[in-house]
């Protein structure tokens, strides 16, 4: 009794230092421009049987499951975080990168993987569906931050957000092919467009549903509102699988609708599921790189397999596929080559990777070490690079958006009124102007300004300038009055003389 009280204690520690180890490691990870995925999987692998043995961990199984829970945590967030005004006019390139891109590069890592490994054309292709789409988690954790233009940075995460049900669409069919004598295509293709269509309206469906509930149900405490919005997640991914629909697909619809509704609890829900999806990717890649075998992976057989195979998919598949995708959409070459490069590979191709050794296919090993291998390389030589490729192509631009915070007060539930932080712009009509000429509803009023790193007390006479954070005291029912007047952009003088005109 004793001892299992010891190990499981020596157990909770261990926790504890991979945990504070790998949250540490993000912060040496933006210095030194290397993404953040690479270094907890680097920890997994460090702390595992090839390493300091500290972890035995060998369960694809296992693997797979906290894969997919840390995958709908992740794609939540980032749903979340969406923004439709921003991903509405560039839907159709996006969709057509995560198919039309999908199959396209799936056929030409294909070809490749069949000359390189020296595997039949059906495992090629195998191999080719597993790393054919670019990856929610390292888009999301890459490109946050980054000064990217919004157009682009919106089709790289409406682009990995929904190009997933394909590559799991191509995967799985696949292993059918080489698992099941006699397969129906005819049925395979209408599985496809029923796993996209059913998984968007029910994504869309639990998403209005849970906007619904979020702020007409009056919970006791703020803390339960991100626990509910997240089984509303789980409940959406559930959902569609039952359906035999796609569940990361409509795991993502549904945080996009949440995350474009009016939230009266926004701020903690948000601020709660950034926090989680942090840990949701620090606990997946740390388990996959427990899972990786180092000395398997690591032989000079596999690198150079996998290094030739990454090597086509960045430079040649991904490129291919990129620029005939987007044929007819308004892109420029500039711009389509920097949606080529930013098309991260990350957890998703290692967790499809584990699919074929779960169903027994031959030479599963020899493609999860090949594909693991790939997706390392193009984490670092696309996601320590994209920041240095935008600027080069001078796709980076001031953000002309102002992001409205809403801190839910401490009598959560029993006030009706909410405290917007809002961020002053140059572009914002607001600037220059004193505060007792702002037509802020009655019950509105501006508590505190920050300027400067300095706590400004309002008065009449309080004039706002660009950089200021305004603090705003408002009843809920005011709200949308109070944003509407903060986010007026001013005209240029052109613009204004033709909207007179």
């Amino acid at each position: 009794m004793i001892q299992e009280i010891l190990e499981s204690n020596q157990f909770i520690m261990l926790m504890a230092l991979l945990l504070i180890v790998s949250i540490i490691v993000t912060k040496f990870s933006s210095r030194l421009g290397v993404p953040s995925l690479v270094l907890f999987i680097a920890v997994g692998m460090l702390v595992g049987n090839d390493g300091l043995g500290f972890i035995y961990f060998d369960n694809p199984e296992i693997a797979q499951l906290i894969g997919v829970i840390a995958l709908i945590v992740i794609l939540f967030e980032g749903g979340m975080l969406t923004k439709w005004k921003d991903i509405r006019p560039v839907v159709a390139p996006s969709i057509s990168l995560a198919t039309v891109g999908v199959v396209l590069t799936t056929s030409i890592v294909a070809l490749a993987a069949k000359f390189i490994l020296h595997i039949g054309w059906i495992e090629a292709f195998l191999v080719g569906s597993i790393v054919g789409s670019t990856d929610a988690a390292a888009v999301f954790a890459v490109l946050k931050g980054k000064n990217v233009r919004p157009k682009l940075e919106a089709t790289l995460e409406a682009e990995s957000g929904t190009n997933d049900p394909m590559a799991v669409f191509l995967t799985i069919s696949i292993i059918q092919l080489l698992t099941i004598d006699q397969v129906n295509i005819l049925g395979m293709i209408g599985s496809f467009f029923w796993q996209m269509g059913a998984g968007l309206a029910v994504g869309a469906g639990i998403g209005y549903l849970a906007s619904l509930s979020l702020n007409r149900i009056n919970l006791d405490s703020s803390g339960l509102y991100p626990l509910f919005a997240l089984g509303f997640a789980f409940l959406s991914y559930s959902s569609s699988s039952l359906l035999q629909a796609s569940g990361l697909l409509a795991v993502y619809v549904t945080a996009v609708v949440i995350g474009n509704a009016e939230l009266a609890y926004r701020y903690s829900i948000l601020r709660f599921h950034e926090g989680f999806g942090w840990m949701a990717q620090i606990l997946m890649f740390i388990i996959l790189g427990l899972f990786v075998s180092p000395t398997e992976v690591f032989t000079w057989p596999v690198m150079v397999d996998g290094l030739l195979i990454a090597l086509v998919l960045i430079f040649i598949a991904r490129p291919v596929a990129t620029l005939l995708s987007l044929i007819g959409f308004s892109f420029t070459m500039k711009e389509k080559y920097f949606l080529s490069w930013a098309g991260l590979r990350g957890a998703v191709p290692i967790v499809l990777a584990i699919f074929p050794m779960l169903a027994g296919i031959q030479n599963s090993q020899l493609i999860f070490n090949v594909v693991f291998f790939t997706v390392l390389t193009s984490a670092l030589v696309q996601g320590s690079s994209i920041t240095w490729i935008a600027e080069r192509f001078h796709l980076v631009s001031d953000k002309l958006g102002n992001p409205i915070h809403s801190l839910e007060l401490i009598s959560i539930g029993k006030a009706n009124v909410e405290m917007i932080e809002f961020d002053v712009t140059e572009r914002n009509i607001v600037v220059g102007q004193k505060l007792e000429n702002m037509e802020l509803p009655d019950r509105a009023l501006i508590n505190a300004i920050i300027r400067d790193g300095d706590v400004i007390t309002p008065y009449g006479q309080t004039e706002i300038k660009a950089g200021d954070t305004l603090y705003i005291l408002v009843a809920r029912k005011n709200k949308k009055e109070v944003k509407k007047l903060l986010e007026a952009i001013k005209e240029d003088e052109g613009e204004h003389e033709k909207s007179r005109a």
